[in-house]
C-alpha cells in the first residue's frame, strides 16, 4: 500500500507544474485556447505519468526505513495537508482550483482573502508541500523526498511569482493591499 502512495504521488506531482507553469507564463496565449487549454496535460502530463510509471520499479528501490513514530507524523502531516487543500477547493470552487477564471477572462471571481488565505497567499501550494512530505515519511521513498523539494523550489521560484503577476494583473490595487495585510506567500514566518 506504501509503494502505491508513494509512485501515484510521484506520478501526479508533475501536473502541477506542467499546467500552472505555462498558464501563468503566458495567460493571454491559453486564454485564447480557452476550453483547449484543459487538453494540454495530455500532451505534456500524461507522457511523464507513463515514464514514472514504467520506471516506478527503479524509483521504489531507494527507501529510508524509517521508525514507526515518524510514520506517524507522515500521516499526520498528509491529512493535515489534504484538510487545508479540501479547505482551499471549498473557499476557491471547483472552477476556481482548477484555475477556470485564468482561462476564461469572461468568468470573474472575486479575490479570496478569508480563512488560511487570510494567513498565507498560497495554502494550496502549502497543502501540497505538506502531503508530499507526509508521504515521504509514511513510505520513506526517496525520490518522494526529491519530489517534495523540487516542488518547493518550483513552486516558490517558478509558479508562485508567475501567478502572483497574473493575480496582480487580474486584482490590481485589490491584490496589492491584499499582499501588504497577508505578507507570507507559502509559509507563516516566511515571506
Amino acid at each position: 500500500m506504501k509503494d502505491y502512495l508513494a509512485i501515484a504521488t510521484i506520478m501526479f506531482w508533475p501536473a502541477i507544474p506542467l499546467f500552472w507553469t505555462p498558464v501563468h507564463f503566458a495567460p493571454g496565449f491559453f486564454r485564447k485556447l480557452h476550453l483547449f487549454t484543459y487538453i494540454m496535460p495530455l500532451f505534456t502530463w500524461l507522457p511523464v505519468a507513463y515514464l514514472i510509471f514504467r520506471n516506478r520499479a527503479f524509483l521504489m528501490n531507494y527507501k529510508i526505513d524509517l521508525p514507526l513514530f515518524v510514520n506517524g507524523i507522515g500521516i499526520l502531516l498528509f491529512i493535515l495537508g489534504t484538510s487545508l487543500h479540501m479547505w482551499t477547493t471549498k473557499l476557491l470552487g471547483i472552477l476556481g482550483i482548477i484555475g477556470v477564471p485564468e482561462v476564461f477572462s469572461k468568468i470573474k471571481e472575486s479575490l479570496v482573502t478569508v480563512g488560511p488565505f487570510s494567513i498565507v497567499r498560497h495554502p494550496t501550494y502549502l497543502a501540497h508541500t505538506l502531503m508530499f512530505s507526509g508521504v515521504l515519511l509514511i513510505t520513506g521513498v526517496k525520490a518522494v523526498g526529491i519530489l517534495t523539494v523540487m516542488d518547493l523550489i518550483v513552486i516558490n521560484v517558478v509558479i508562485i511569482p508567475l501567478e502572483e503577476r497574473e493575480l496582480l494583473r487580474r486584482f490590481g490595487e485589490e491584490y496589492q493591499e491584499y499582499k501588504k495585510n497577508v505578507p507570507y506567500r507559502f509559509f507563516p514566518l516566511i515571506h
